[in-house]
């Protein structure tokens, strides 16, 4: 009986526990730690040059970290200055050759190291005076002589010919600049050309107005005393002379494109695509959204068990890692995310990519998620506060970006803020997947035609960012193939040229569908022998909406009551073209064989069309000779664009072969015509096209 009773307590107790304790609700979040951040001393030298020291006696040795803080500026036709001064920089000085100064500095067990805005100097606290001459003197007396300066030149050449093959190198030099724009900063490349239009005088220029303390910050972290090193930074640092300040203006980066497109750069020796969705972005570290901009990130690309990486590397296995980017910057920003995947899933990758963006976008973030997020945040933080080069750095941080002095005391307390509505409006602010450009490097044999059929616009360029024709992955052309034989054979395969010539006229109508309208349209199209045409656009219960007409003289363009007539260059276009089988007209002039390649499986014939002094491109099955594709160049909206037309299901009227499926896109917009009735010879009249 006893033990029935022992149950029964037990029982009762462990129902009253967690009658207690819901735990099937996660525990509300404690209150963030409180921060209480050592401040380093701080002090300026006469020259400008700000000091920043933090003690720290655990170990006997010490840093000296030299930043300085320039307005980023365009380097132009001598792009790579900056990095020939950096490379050459720390290489001996006025005073001491190089190989001395290399000696001495092996000697100490040190480490003296240059960039183009900054230095680095550590080794044991020791030796702390000496290392501090020793860097002060590579800063204030560099050795910039011709010898040196040809050796960093020639290995500046050889490392950017060493990356032409890597499709990461090609991809980080490509997309910022696409992003940026050349014109930017952020956004120009270094090339052989510009190399090679630098001279030493240029380094030693650009040394002169872009190296001096007036704007420079010395972090010193370590065994050291703070009043001790005051008084050997005036015997040293002390006699940096401050330069004249240059004015520098960071022009605005290029504007986001206006519609979702891939910019495909081919790369025919990858083995792997490097697949990046990006837009521009304004974020700077003092905005308010700062802190729900990193949960924000961080759930949807910034560690192992964020969205894109559960997705693209856990469920479909197409990468070893997905990762996404908020960059903070006091002049420009920028959104990107990706993941560098096998060929063969390049399209798939590119379709899941703009999933898990718009779903950030759209659903709210489970509390589970964000609740990982915070404290993997909060973890991170608290354990960067036992290094004292993360006091130094958050310091340097609030002078470099201007921020509030207690924005890392109040750090954690603003992350552990962050709601699951403010991540779907940060989403929503910065993550711009509807005017992004999704820069693909890859082999273009073998992903571009799946890339082509996700139905997103592609754009094509060259590895410095230039915009290129749609790359040829050209078969051999059989012998005997002219651009006149694929002209014969495709007449042939509508009907041969007798038969041809007795169509005068043709009257088509066809169900008409703009992708992402929900309106219901159709067409009727009316043509006549040169070069007269009609279409025009009906809507239901609307009637006509939009109409074109050209009467082989005049023609206009009329949309909703607004009556346009055609510029004199539409017009010569209009006058040059044979609307029937223009095919029956071109001359050998007119035509080139351009390659043998393939369209959606199946090798065609490109031909270039050159017809009143503008080129356009046609596509012929090599099999069956018929039309299949025609791109032209078109302006819309003060932008050219490439026009794509496809052509499919063909049918017999009267003997004559006409398709009945037509697909049309340009730019973000694809319009789908089928055609339900085609008729030759009858139903149209001159009257038609006034």
């Amino acid at each position: 009986m006893r033990t029935y009773i022992l149950s029964a307590i037990a029982i009762l107790f462990f129902s009253a526990s967690f009658a207690q304790i819901d735990r099937s609700k996660q525990p509300e979040p404690g209150p963030a730690p409180k921060i209480q951040l050592t401040k380093p001393v701080e002090y300026k030298l006469e020259n400008g040059l700000t000091v920043m020291v933090v003690e720290n006696n655990k170990l006997p040795r010490v840093s000296f970290n030299l930043t300085i803080d320039n307005v980023p500026a365009v380097e132009g036709e001598n792009a790579g200055v900056s990095g020939i001064l950096g490379a050459m920089l720390g290489n001996g000085t006025k005073n001491i050759p190089k190989d001395d100064f290399n000696e001495e500095v092996d000697f100490l067990g040190a480490n003296i190291n240059f960039g183009s805005s900054g230095a680095f100097a550590g080794g044991l606290s020791k030796y702390t005076d000496r290392i501090l001459e020793l860097m002060a003197d590579a800063t204030m007396n560099p050795l910039l002589v011709q010898e040196e300066f040809e050796k960093e030149k020639d290995k500046q050449i050889e490392g950017l010919k060493s990356g032409e093959k890597s499709v990461d190198v090609i991809a980080g030099r490509v997309g910022p600049a696409l992003s940026y724009g050349t014109h930017h900063p952020y956004g120009e490349y270094v090339s052989e050309t510009t190399l090679n239009n630098i001279s030493l005088e240029d380094v030693k220029t650009f040394y002169a107005e872009r190296f001096n303390p007036g704007n420079a910050y010395l972090v010193v972290i370590g065994d050291v005393k703070a009043d001790d090193i005051k008084e050997k930074m005036a015997s040293t640092f002390g006699l940096w002379v401050k330069g004249t300040s240059l004015k520098v203006s960071v022009p605005e980066p290029s504007q986001n494109v206006q519609y979702t497109q891939i910019n495909f750069i081919d790369m025919p020796n990858a083995v792997q695509s490097n697949v990046y969705l990006m837009n521009n972005a304004k974020l700077k570290m003092n905005d308010s959204d700062y802190h729900a901009a990193l949960i924000t990130n961080q759930i949807l690309g910034g560690d192992f068990s964020s969205y894109l990486n559960m997705n693209l590397r856990e469920e479909h296995g197409y990468t070893y890692g997905a990762r996404s980017g908020l960059n903070a910057d006091k002049y420009a920003s920028r959104f990107r995310a990706g993941a560098s995947v096998r060929n063969m899933v390049t399209d798939s990758t590119v379709v899941e990519i703009l999933k898990e963006v718009k779903r950030i976008k759209t659903e709210k973030v489970s509390a589970e998620d964000l609740a990982r997020v915070k404290a993997k945040y909060t973890g991170d933080f608290v354990l960067a506060l036992e290094r004292p080069q993360t006091l130094a750095q958050y310091a340097l941080n609030i002078k470099l970006n201007d921020l509030p002095e207690d924005f890392y005391e109040t750090y954690l307390e603003k992350i552990n803020a962050v709601t699951p509505e403010d991540v779907m409006r940060v989403a929503n602010t910065y993550f711009k997947p509807d005017n992004a450009r999704i820069v693909v490097v890859g082999k273009g044999s073998e992903v571009l035609e799946n890339l082509e059929k996700i139905g997103i616009p592609v754009k094509f360029y060259d590895t410095y960012a230039n915009e290129v024709d749609r790359p040829e992955f050209s078969k051999p052309i059989p012998d005997g193939t002219t651009a006149q034989s694929v002209i014969d054979n495709y007449l042939t395969a509508v009907g041969g040229k007798e038969k041809l010539k007795t169509v005068k006229t043709m009257h088509a109508s066809a169900n008409v569908t703009i992708e992402g309208a929900p309106m219901s349209l159709s067409a009727e199209m009316k043509y006549m022998s040169p070069n007269k045409e009609s279409m025009e656009m009906s809507m239901e219960n609307m009637g006509v909406i939009m109409k074109q007409k050209f009467n082989g003289e005049t023609g206009y363009a009329e949309q909703q009551g607004m009556k346009r007539p055609f510029s004199d260059e539409e017009l010569a276009d209009k006058k040059a073209e044979n609307v029937l089988f223009p095919e029956m007209y071109y001359t050998s002039e007119d035509i080139s064989l351009e390659a043998l390649t393939t369209i959606e499986g199946k090798d065609v014939y490109k031909l270039k069309v050159a017809l009143n002094g503008k080129a356009s491109f046609r596509y012929y099955d090599a099999e069956s000779g018929l039309l299949v594709q025609a791109e032209r160049e078109v302006e819309a909206q003060g932008q050219k664009i490439t026009s794509t037309s496809k052509y499919s299901n063909y049918s017999e009227v009267n003997g004559v072969k006409f398709p009945y499926y037509i697909s049309i896109n340009s730019g973000p917009q694809t319009i789908l015509m089928n055609f339900n009735n085609v008729k030759i010879n009858d139903g149209v009249t001159e009257a038609d096209f006034e």
